[in-house]
């Protein structure tokens, strides 16, 4: 069901009311000219399109950013030959669409210490991928915890892992993105000692609306937990369920002058995804126009 913004503005005033965004917070960002852009994520409903495909639906359904998943269709791999990545760049260059960046799943939690510099070392060949392409940055995961190691030892370890990635990033012009990932390192006090151990400001969090986000004092507080370490992409699911306080995120966002993408990375299966965009597209709308 699609909602329009006097019904989401009614909805934001009730969560007001509740207590659960104060007054001043919706008066504020009611004030404020959204700077956000919606985008995509090729996670599940873009995984069978090919480069081509993907610009044509996304520019039929006026989405200009997209983060290509990668080990999909599209192949935008490091296996990618120079001319193939120059090929790759200039068929975004001409389009409305732009790259804003490469999902990778390369994490950083493994006891196993080659396997985590065997990791390092692929994250780094996605970021050199992501500039030679013309994408802005590169998404990692943190991504679990290990009954056998000490959680603050795998917290510390992800976050110099990501000290180092962030640095090497921003010799390539490209940020280093964590998701907020894995059932227990998305939690976000600790994804916040994931970022207190990374200490770049080149290295930022990638906001996944999680059901764990509303866990503990709930969604503000956690958001406000990790807020100063967003980065230019957050994933969203379809922006009109009902199971995730999407109007308490896009009010924050509106406060916050975020002007990153919102990134749909939705988990059903419809039949038309075309559509389904183009339907998704009529929701973000309606809440920041």
């Amino acid at each position: 069901m699609l909602i329009g913004r006097d019904i989401f503005l009614k909805r934001i005033s009730l969560l007001a009311g509740a207590t659960v965004l104060s007054t001043d917070l919706l008066a504020n960002a009611l004030q404020k000219k959204p700077q956000m852009q919606l985008g995509f994520v090729t996670y599940l409903w873009g995984k069978d399109w090919d480069v081509p495909t993907i610009i044509k639906n996304l520019s039929e359904t006026h989405i200009h950013g997209v983060e290509l998943r990668v080990e999909h269709a599209h192949k935008v791999m490091p296996e990618l030959t120079a001319a193939e990545r120059t090929e790759v760049k200039k068929k975004f260059a001409d389009s409305p669409v732009k790259i804003v960046g490469l999902g990778t799943n390369q994490q950083f939690d493994f006891p196993d210490q080659e396997k985590l510099k065997i990791s390092i070392e692929r994250a780094k060949e996605f970021i050199r991928l992501s500039a030679d392409v013309g994408g802005t940055g590169v998404k990692v995961k943190p991504n679990a915890l290990h009954k056998d190691v000490p959680v603050e030892q795998t917290l510390a370890q992800i976050g110099k892992s990501l000290h180092e990635l962030a640095a090497y990033a921003a010799d390539f012009g490209q940020q280093l993105r964590l998701e907020v990932h894995g059932e227990q390192t998305q939690e976000l006090p600790n994804t916040k000692k994931i970022m207190e151990y990374a200490d770049h400001k080149n290295a930022k969090i990638c906001w996944n609306c999680n059901p764990q986000d509303l866990n503990g004092k709930g969604f503000q507080s956690n958001f406000d937990l990790v807020k100063q370490y967003f980065g230019d992409t957050i994933h969203v699911r379809e922006l009109d369920r009902t199971d995730y306080p999407y109007p308490e995120l896009i009010i924050n966002l509106i406060k916050m002058d975020y002007k990153g993408w919102v990134l749909l990375e939705c988990h059903t299966n419809p039949d038309d995804k075309v559509k389904s965009l183009a339907e998704q597209r009529k929701v973000f709308d309606k809440m920041v126009v």
